[in-house]
């Protein structure tokens, strides 16, 4: 019995990582500062944006199942040269903002958990500090098994304690409801117009992820997956972690809907205090180590996963074969530990940020990557001669890109419309 737990969580794992690297800054403070914001009206949003990254998530998985490389790889070789040039000023710049976001994070879990010093903010950035060296040192020298293992626990810890706090504080299950019609609604709070226009997007952009989308391909190479057993193996897999995404943007929502969240940088603190009248002492500190595991386990994934890219960018460039390139441990290249460096570091001058500046940056931020996965998908996996007909997107998965790419030309239009 033993031996059958430890291989189904070995075949879940990569959707777990997905769900681990996704919640966290995107997850809980866009959606409950979205949600204090905006109210029930925005928790359709969560279910949608986690519906969206699976059909996305499937289509990276499908192209590396069919062809044995990574998207990544597949851009440069079938789109040409130049589109790796476009990514990588993206990336970069996505990595600033996103890892200064997530320190922020931390930080502001960190000190609603122990406060270092009387000032909050001093206290806020020390902590920023120390959780970014920390998954720094865990990266470079845990390995991918106590990678995997610490994101095992920090996602458990989230779970129980996120969706069990939604459900104690008790909230008005007829407005949860009507919140997943919200779209529907052309006035008032509920609506999807004017000033939540930008809370919209940072959740359907931060809820599981956007750029570290890309590292799944990473993750399942580990497990030598491939062809039609493997792509089955990766829907089931996302499957699994995109609900788990999903109850936990709604969660998150549903609990900011409850609270006013302050603009200071204590927002985990703010809210536990208000959450602590409703369920006691004990619920108040089952959320604050609940939204400490998620925050930390968001950062060791995109301090793991996301240097990734940058050393298959690196080999790319150096003209490495596909085979090559498989049989390299990307974690002890240069250019992965370089990166590494980089984002650990790089990342800290935004601890200086307001909380709710960098969160809705960030999510923003990776919001805009999704239009492009979209279209790219739909390029390359619509070729027969490069994917194989049993490879191709269904009919469904196109309706599904087709309506990213509409979704966020309407919002492009609304937003520089006078």
């Amino acid at each position: 019995m033993s031996d059958k737990r430890v291989g189904f969580l070995a075949a879940v794992a990569p959707g777990i990582l997905v769900a681990a690297t996704g919640v966290g800054a995107g997850d809980l403070m866009t959606a409950s500062l979205g949600g204090s914001a905006v109210g029930l009206g925005l928790i359709w949003a969560a279910g949608v944006g986690a519906f969206l990254k699976w059909f996305l998530n499937e289509g990276i998985a499908r192209w590396q199942m069919a062809t044995g490389t990574t998207l990544l790889e597949g851009w440069v070789t079938r789109l040409g040269h130049w589109i790796q040039w476009v990514f990588l000023v993206y990336l970069l710049i996505w990595s600033v903002f996103t890892g200064g976001a997530l320190v922020t994070a931390c930080g502001v879990a960190g000190t609603g958990l122990l406060p270092i010093t009387e000032d909050v903010r001093l206290s806020k950035i020390i902590w920023g500090v120390v959780h970014s060296l920390a998954g720094l040192i865990l990266v470079w020298f845990g390995g991918f098994k106590l990678f995997e293992k610490m994101m095992s626990v920090c996602i458990g810890v989230m779970f129980v304690a996120v969706t069990a706090t939604a459900i104690l504080i008790k909230p008005d299950w007829t407005d949860v409801g009507a919140g997943f019609i919200a779209p529907f609604i052309s006035a008032g709070e509920l609506g999807l117009f004017a000033d939540n226009l930008g809370w919209v997007l940072g959740v359907l952009g931060g809820v599981g992820g956007t750029v570290t989308l890309l590292s799944y391909g990473y993750w399942i190479r580990e497990g030598a997956r491939a062809g039609e057993t493997g792509l089955s193996a990766c829907r089931i897999d996302l499957a699994l972690g995109y609900v788990m995404t999903a109850l936990f943007g709604m969660a998150m929502i549903i609990i900011g809907s409850r609270v006013e969240i302050t603009k200071g940088p204590l927002v985990a603190l703010s809210l536990a205090q208000q959450l602590e009248s409703v369920m006691g002492a004990t619920g108040k500190w089952v959320f604050l180590v609940g939204f400490w595991g998620a925050v930390f386990s968001s950062l060791l994934g995109v301090w793991q996963s996301v240097p990734y890219l940058f050393a298959d960018f690196r080999l790319l460039q150096k003209g490495t074969t596909d085979a090559e390139r498989q049989g390299t441990d990307f974690t002890s290249t240069r250019p992965y530990r370089g990166y590494l460096v980089a984002l650990a570091l790089v990342s800290l001058p935004l601890l200086w940020w307001e909380v709710k500046k960098a969160q809705l940056a960030y999510a923003v931020m990776g919001s805009l990557f999704m239009p492009l996965l979209a279209l790219t998908l739909l390029i390359m996996n619509n070729r027969s001669r490069w994917v194989g007909s049993k490879f191709r997107n269904g009919l469904v998965t196109n309706i599904v890109l087709i309506a990213t790419l509409v979704f966020f030309a309407w919002v492009l239009i609304e937003k520089v419309a006078p």
